[in-house]
């Protein structure tokens, strides 16, 4: 686990951590929506 992810999970608060390749797949200045509760990223248009 992360840091953010024992924060997350201490504070009960929602997280998505360890997207394979999401600096691969994100690029600069890309809008994306984090859903924290079903723990997924979606890239927007």
């Amino acid at each position: 686990m992360t840091h953010g992810a024992v924060i997350a999970r201490e504070y009960g608060l929602p997280a998505v951590v360890g997207v394979e390749h999401a600096t691969r797949l994100i690029r600069d200045g890309q809008r994306i929506r984090v859903h924290g509760t079903d723990g997924y990223v979606e890239i927007l248009s």
